[in-house]
């Protein structure tokens, strides 16, 4: 079998990766420095999890480029800079980015890859938010100039909030392509026993599964809030967005229900606009 097939990525790579997001106006507003490493660790996430999620391609193909990508961060921090991954090589210099939390992402698309995930526990679902979330954080927070305490703990609460609010959200779609993210306890506390995902997500009692999950969702936006309301320091704007987005998405989702038709709920760009120029004026 042929290895995997590597390339360098480009400052435009990453700009295109990066505009993609809904998040790029709170990116772009963050000093240049701050800026540009921001559009590296994104589009480094980006890379990664594409690579787990391109179902048109094989498996082993997948794997061995996900370890390539390990191979590419630990040369980083053996001094060296691969081609693929230079473009991390000055945020890890400049703002002490540690290697543990770039494995970490790489480690939880692995969980995708390896194989359908399906109603986990609620450990192991905890998990693999902290390594393809709250990870994000910690790559994140060390660029926005916070606090190690009080960036570990944001990146902790609004990584678990952001993603549980992502698996409430994106059930149907998730079950498309054989996952099923809510953890067997709350499929247990609903009367379901699960046997394919196209069961799980037909059944009405989904609902109850689902509203097993919402309070936790709710819970860590609260300690996200109560971190971002004390004002501490650093360039907050980008997590402040998502706090105030995702947390209304989950409002939304909560009033609207979880049962069949669901209606998925996205991001509104008016109100990211609003909440930009809110927290660009009051930071």
């Amino acid at each position: 079998m042929s290895g995997p097939i590597t390339v360098a990525v480009t400052a435009s790579d990453l700009q295109a990766k990066v505009s993609g997001s809904s998040f790029y106006a709170g990116m772009r507003v963050l000093p240049k420095a701050e800026r540009e490493a921001m559009y590296a660790i994104y589009g480094f996430c980006r890379i990664v999890d594409d690579i787990a999620d391109d179902l048109d391609r094989p498996i082993e193909t997948r794997r061995a480029e996900l370890d390539a990508w390990r191979g590419h961060v630990a040369a980083l921090y053996r001094g060296e800079s691969p081609a693929e991954a230079a473009f991390l090589a000055d945020p890890i210099r400049r703002f002490g980015i540690e290697q543990a939390d770039f494995v970490a992402v790489i480690d939880g698309m692995q969980t995708d890859l390896d194989g359908e995930v399906r109603w986990p526990s609620f450990a192991e679902l905890d998990l693999y938010c902290d390594r393809v979330a709250s990870a994000v954080g910690r790559l994140s927070v060390k660029v926005f100039g916070m606090e190690r305490e009080t960036g570990i703990a944001l990146s902790h609460h609004l990584g678990r909030a952001l993603q549980f609010t992502n698996i409430l959200r994106d059930i149907d779609e998730d079950a498309g392509i054989g996952r099923v993210y809510l953890p067997r306890e709350a499929l247990d506390a609903a009367g379901i026993a699960p046997v394919t995902p196209a069961q799980v997500v037909a059944d009405p009692r989904l609902e109850r599964a689902a509203r097993w999950l919402a309070p936790k969702a709710q819970a860590h936006f609260a300690e996200a809030h109560a971190i971002l309301a004390a004002r501490p320091r650093g360039h907050l704007i980008a997590p402040r967005l998502m706090d105030s987005a995702y947390s209304r998405i989950l409002e939304r989702m909560v009033r609207q229900g979880w049962q069949a038709p669901r209606q998925r709920i996205g991001t509104s760009k008016w109100r990211l606009a609003l909440a930009l120029v809110r927290y660009g004026l009051f930071r």
